[in-house]
This record gives C-alpha cells, structure tokens and sequence, in this order.
C-alpha cells in the first residue's frame, strides 16, 4: 500500500495526524529560517560558487523564485528581530504575514506586533492592521478616460504586423454622477516574457509616451526595410545597437583595434583595451569563480575585471593574469586575501568619501545658485553679462547671506562706491 493513500485511516486519526503534520512543518520553517538566515549572514553562498543568497535558494536548494523571496525575506527579519523565530514555530504568525510586517518590524515593537498579527493571521487581516498602525496618505483623485472592456474592444481580426495595441484597462468607475467618479486600476502588471513555443516567446510590458513615440519613429526609419513594421523585428534592430553600444563601453569590443602602443597608463589599476577584449572573450562575459566542488557562478551581470595578483602586490593587467568576477565573488577574493576586517573598512571609508563628495556636490550647487540669483540685479544696474557672472562668482563664498549682502559683495568687484551705495535701495530685476 502506498504511504500516501490514507483512505484506511479513521476520521478521528486523519485529523490528528493532520494537525500532528502543521505542527511539525512550522517547527521546520522557523528551523529553516534560522538556517537560512545564518548562511546569508556568513555568505556561504560565495564561496558555493553562487553571486546571492537569492540564487543559491533557487539553484541549489531547488526553491521556486517567490518560495525564495518569500524565505529569504522573513529569514533577515526574523534574524534581526529573534521573536519572530519563535512565532513561525508555534503558528501564531505565517511566513506572509512576516513579509508583509517586515518593513515595520524593529526589536523595539515586534512583541506587540506578532502579538496584534496573532489574532489576525489571514493576509487581508494582516494588511487592515498595517493600514491601522501605519496609515498612508489617500491616493489622489483622478478621472481618466478608459477603454471599453475588453470583450467589446476585441478585434475580428488578427492586427496587422508590427500594429501597437493599447492595453485595455481592467479599471472600473465607482458608482455616481459623471463629475465624481473615480477611477479604481487594477495593480499594474510586471513586464513578463512566457515561452510559447521552442524558440517563440510572448513578451508583454506597457511603455510611456516618449518610449511609444520612439518606437514609432524606429518603424518610420525602417520603412523601406520593413514595410509592415513588425515590432519583433524592430526590438531586435534595436537590442543589436544597443548590445554593440554597451559592449564597445563594456570591454572595449570592435571589429577593428587599434594597434598597441607601447605608451602605458600611470594609473596601476587601467586595464589596456586589447586585454579587455581578450579576457572577455575567454571568460564568456560570465564569472570565473568555481566552488570547491567544481561549480562556477551564473552570474553573468555586474561583471567586474579583477587581477589575480592584487594591484597593491605588483599585479599588473594581463590577459593571464586577469579574469572576470561578479561583484559579489571580487569583494569575496579580496576578503579571502585581506581579510575580512579590512575590506569592511576600506568599504565604509569608500562610503564616507562618497558621502563627501555629494556634500560637496551640493554645497557647490548651492553656491552657484546663491550666485545667480545676483545676477539679475546687476544686469539690471546696466552691466554687461560676463561682468554680472564674474562678480556675482563672489557671491558664492557667502551662500547664505541675504540677497541685499550678496549684491554688496558683488558690486565690491568694480570698487565703485556709488554703486554698493545703491544697493540697498535696487529695484526687484524684470
């Protein structure tokens, strides 16, 4: 008899069975959330070849894409907030339900949370709680004009090829005179490529105004080589321009190098054209790295050229002595080499000099337009433009100095009494 026809079991011994079986399973979700939350802390997926915790769920554990989603995201809460452990294990909370508190989960309030989550556990129950604690501004009111439903918008016939079709809208009007309806959308669909056939696939996503008037204009340019206008067509036209674009930019790909010079850059760390080209070329645009049970990493994006001899050890760019790596496996390496304490450092001095720089952005920012707003009123006083710009530049030490103190500095340029005289009492510019 197989161990999953149960139809010999009585009613009272199925039920408790049952109820034996959720137990177990929430003591194993909460068990493997525990786990999962420790190897992504430790990132044992990196040296398993895999570039994220997402992907090693997926390709080495064997987790659907949501099932990994969903894990992973109640896994980091629950490792930053332990209560949440044991309330997965005990039922008292469901993994969606941790999904959706997580944004608002902190150690400091998620006893009461779990707890209020508790006596609500269906997922619409949860999001009423949610909307009560934390309440979001109303969604403004729009009135928009929508196509008929789709069932009376169908065409009797096939468009014809490379024609673009409005996306009927699934949206409804609330009941009530004309000039009070509003518009009720349906959540916005997520662009979605589905196989259809071996080698044929169906690829859905809703583009803007601009995005549409370009495609237009591409369907016009190919008029003479494509007469009908199919989008497929025109999508890959463009998909080719674009990868020579990134590629060229990426790895210096062309059809015709330059010959090497033997000029070399001061800059240790300038990688040579020609051996761009060539390591992408032998790595396959993909990572290199290769776990110790021989699997190397997917990740074919966020690529990166990495020495294998540190630059600050005399590594020098060769093609044989550099290969590709994902960003995640190159700070690994480098981790693997420095240590890890080190490249924390160096990474958190890297966000503080990056910090820097936009203060300094904006400071800047902010100087040129306290300047400029003085040049009006020295253009006014009959000057020409270069010299407004050229003293108004004074104005940018002094930023937030009221505007009458920043025309003073300014007209301090020329050393003419007279007009810093006259400052206090200039008309507003027209």
């Amino acid at each position: 008899m197989s161990s999953y026809s149960l139809s010999h079991l009585p009613d009272p011994v199925l039920l408790h069975d049952l109820a034996a079986l959720v137990a177990r399973e929430r003591a194993t979700t909460a068990a493997l959330l525990a786990h999962l939350a420790e190897v992504d802390a430790r990132r044992l997926y990196l040296p398993a070849a895999h570039p994220s915790m997402y992907s090693y769920c997926v390709h080495e554990l064997g987790f659907s894409e949501d099932a990994a989603f969903k894990r992973i995201r109640a896994a980091r809460i629950a490792y930053r907030c332990p209560a949440v452990f044991a309330a997965v294990a005990e039922g008292r909370v469901h993994l969606s339900a941790v999904v959706l508190l997580a944004p608002h989960l902190t150690p400091e309030n998620v006893e009461e949370l779990l707890a209020a989550a508790a006596t609500r556990k269906s997922k619409a129950g949860i999001e009423r709680l949610l909307a009560e604690r934390f309440p979001r501004p109303d969604l403004p009111e729009r009135v928009e004009v929508l196509a008929p439903p789709l069932a009376r918008t169908l065409p009797s016939a096939p468009p014809a090829p490379g024609r673009i079709e409005a996306p009927a809208s699934t949206g409804q009007l609330a009941p009530g005179p004309v000039e009070q309806r509003t518009v009720v959308e349906a959540p916005a669909q997520r662009p979605k490529v589905t196989p259809l056939s071996p080698g044929r696939f169906a690829l859905q996503l809703t583009i803007g105004q601009a995005t549409h008037e370009k495609l237009r204009y591409a369907q016009a340019l190919l008029g003479h080589q494509l007469p009908a206008g199919e989008l497929a067509e025109v999508l890959d036209r463009a998909l080719d321009a674009l990868i020579g674009q990134l590629e060229r930019r990426k790895f210096a790909a062309t059809a015709k190098p330059r010959p090497r010079t033997r000029r070399s850059s001061a800059n240790p760390r300038h990688i040579p054209a020609h051996v761009k080209r060539a390591v992408w070329e032998r790595d396959g645009g993909r990572c290199t790295f290769v776990s110790e049970a021989g699997r190397r990493c997917p990740a074919r994006t966020r690529l990166e050229f990495d020495h294998a001899d540190p630059v600050s050890r005399g590594g020098e760019a060769t093609a044989e002595r550099m290969r590709l790596r994902c960003r995640a496996h190159n700070q690994y390496a480098a981790e693997c080499t420095f240590g890890a304490g080190f490249m924390s450092h160096k990474r958190e001095a890297a966000r503080e000099a990056a910090a820097a720089r936009t203060r300094a952005a904006a400071e800047e920012a902010r100087a040129r337009a306290a300047a400029a707003e003085v040049i009006p009123w020295l253009r006014g006083l009959g000057f020409r433009a270069d010299e407004a710009r050229r003293a108004a530049a004074r104005c940018q030490s002094v930023p937030d100095a009221p505007l009458e103190e920043r025309v003073r500095v300014a007209l301090s340029c020329f050393a003419k009494a007279p007009l810093a005289r006259a400052a206090s009492s200039l008309p507003a510019p027209t």
